[in-house]
């Protein structure tokens, strides 16, 4: 199942390495992948941030807060910088509850106070959870299957499996389990990329105009019992955002006309 979503994927991915990630140099690569993944994955969960709003709070800190955007939505994103900049910088790092925590405790540090006044940032919640319209399972009986999950993962990473494939199956059960208090949907997409860049695949960034099909994707696994419409829609996002900057790759290179 899925080989002519990997053939494609992972032809335009050789293509997109060649014309644009290798050619950009991985630092500028990187910068461009993180403003763009956290611009995104922050909308998802609300922040108003434009993509420019979050190269200008990278590039300049807090003291440059982009007008009209609040304290907390500017906390919130630098809380996300220094969750990705962990990430990238500990790719090395086995793919267990540590790395859970750690990423989760960093993407919330200084806004869950806000959020969830006596909940500690990186510890698994201890009441149980309802996001949107969803309302999950016990939370101690879904917590105790962190730990199965990790394992699993990182023996499908050993075992070669397509990472694209991992990321998704992962991702999607990650969400069902729900364990932290705050700030699943941005942890799991963090460490879904976590899975693709130590695989030295590009980062997968679901865009806030997405947002719909990402969340009735995840939802089909609960009602349907099967992750396959998120893996068919991480296989579509990844190839959809690849052939986008081939194509301005490529428009931008053609000649202008001048009078």
């Amino acid at each position: 199942m899925f080989e002519k979503e990997i053939e494609q994927y992972e032809r335009i991915r050789e293509e997109y390495q060649q014309k644009i990630a290798d050619r950009m140099g991985e630092k500028q690569w990187m910068e461009y992948n993180e403003i763009l993944f956290s611009a995104h994955s922050c909308a998802i969960e609300g922040n108003s941030f434009t993509v420019d709003d979050t190269r200008i709070l990278r590039e300049q800190g807090m003291a440059m807060i982009p007008v009209g955007r609040s304290i907390l939505e500017c906390t919130e994103m630098a809380d996300h910088f220094r969750a990705f900049d962990y990430m990238v910088s500990h790719l090395d790092h086995s793919f267990d509850e540590a790395l859970l925590k750690e990423v989760n405790r960093l993407v919330t540090e200084h806004t869950l106070s806000f959020r969830a006044p006596g909940a500690i940032a990186g510890e698994y919640t201890t009441e149980d959870m309802a996001a949107g319209d969803t309302i999950f399972g016990d939370h101690e009986a879904l917590i105790a299957r962190v730990p199965n999950l990790m394992a699993s993962t990182q023996k499908a990473l050993d075992e070669s499996q397509h990472p694209l494939i991992v990321a998704a199956k992962w991702h999607g059960y990650y969400e069902y389990l729900h364990p932290f208090r705050d700030g699943n949907g941005r942890t799991g997409r963090l460490l879904s990329n976590f899975i693709l860049l130590r695989a030295h695949h590009p980062l997968l960034i679901i865009r806030l105009e997405d947002r719909a099909a990402y969340i009735s994707a995840l939802k089909q696994i609960r009602t349907d019992g099967t992750d396959e419409h998120l893996i068919a829609f991480f296989f579509q996002t990844a190839i959809s955002r690849l052939k986008s900057e081939l194509l301005q790759k490529h428009t931008n290179s053609l000649p202008l006309l001048f009078f």
